[in-house]
């Protein structure tokens, strides 16, 4: 384990550039204790790592000083081809570029490494999109990507909730969710996020823009997804689930309202059944889920519901009974 984080370790400051401690702990998840054991290891080991001392000092290596340690292991060569999807990267305007880069790789291979590209398609095949979607991208994805890539202001119109809105964004990256499309970006202090789908037009300029270099595509993604699902669920449910109930729960609501669910569940009764405090984003929207738990589930609050689902049984009752 260590020798595979020192490797890590030279590649990392063979990239270019000082890295401080912190830089380089965050990097490799673990310690700056650890961090500066290891450099006095390559130290001990001839590799000519230095600390560069001042406000933009770090760690770094003697200029000139190239390793030969970036040899790819197979399971390393394998998972490189895993790394693109290629519908997405294809929807990207990507997908030749993509296909030629694997070529070229294949082709610097080892010849014991040689057939890893094939041992990853014959295994593995990552379909991004969700089920029942347009195979086809949204219009202008591709000028989107060349705009990201090259650091291009965009001019949109976007149809949000109010109406179509003219912006102009520096967009700072792509994310592809469940087969939909997101573009994040900046059009004044905040990033922000566009449904692809929902732009009207985009215009790519020949203005760039500046990248913060604080900015992490993933993390901000994360944060907002999870600030998203949370904040649609402004109502609770409270609901006895018999034990089927419980196992269907999860394919009637969204996830984070199954795991809030599940994790404050009370203890069974007698026949099995369990109470729960459900997260849901509304009464109406509750409706639908339970009405799909069918008599797994009974509504105990807010009344309204409970009154809503029985008049629903009431007819469906009366309807079979005819």
């Amino acid at each position: 384990m260590r020798v595979s984080r020192l490797i890590s370790l030279v590649l990392l400051l063979q990239s270019g550039g000082p890295r401080t401690a912190a830089e380089l702990a965050g990097q490799l998840e673990v310690s700056e204790r650890t961090i500066y054991r290891d450099i006095l290891a390559l130290s001990a080991a001839g590799v000519p790592v230095y600390a560069e001392q001042g406000r933009a000092g770090g760690y770094r290596l003697l200029d000139g000083y190239r390793t030969r340690l970036n040899g790819l292991s197979r399971a390393e060569a394998e998972a490189l081809f895993l790394s693109g999807l290629p519908g997405p990267a294809r929807d990207m305007g990507l997908g030749e570029a993509l296909t030629t880069a694997q070529l070229k790789v294949a082709a610097a291979l080892p010849d014991p490494l040689r057939e890893a590209s094939a041992r990853a398609r014959q295994r593995f095949h990552l379909d991004a999109p969700g089920w029942f979607r347009d195979a086809e991208p949204p219009p202008g994805l591709a000028g989107l990507a060349r705009a990201v890539w090259e650091d291009r202001v965009v001019a949109l119109t976007y149809a949000g909730r109010k109406g179509e809105v003219t912006r102009t964004v520096a967009p700072l990256g792509l994310v592809l969710k469940n087969g939909v499309w997101y573009l994040v970006g900046r059009a004044d202090a905040t990033p922000r996020t566009y449904r692809v789908d929902r732009i009207r037009s985009a215009t790519v300029t020949e203005e760039h823009f500046g990248r913060d270099d604080a900015f992490d595509l993933p993390a901000f993604w994360a944060e907002r997804a999870a600030e998203f699902e949370r904040g649609v669920l402004t109502a609770t449910v409270t609901l006895r689930l018999s034990p089927h109930g419980r196992r269907m729960l999860r394919f009637a609501v969204e996830a984070v309202a199954y795991r809030d669910a599940s994790d404050g569940a009370g203890p069974p009764d007698a026949d099995g059944w369990v109470t729960v405090e459900l997260p849901v984003e509304s009464v109406a929207v509750a409706y639908t889920q339970m009405l799909a738990l069918g008599p797994d589930a009974e509504v105990l609050a807010p009344a309204e519901l409970r009154a809503m689902l029985a008049e629903a049984a009431s007819r469906t009752v009366a309807l079979y009974r005819s």
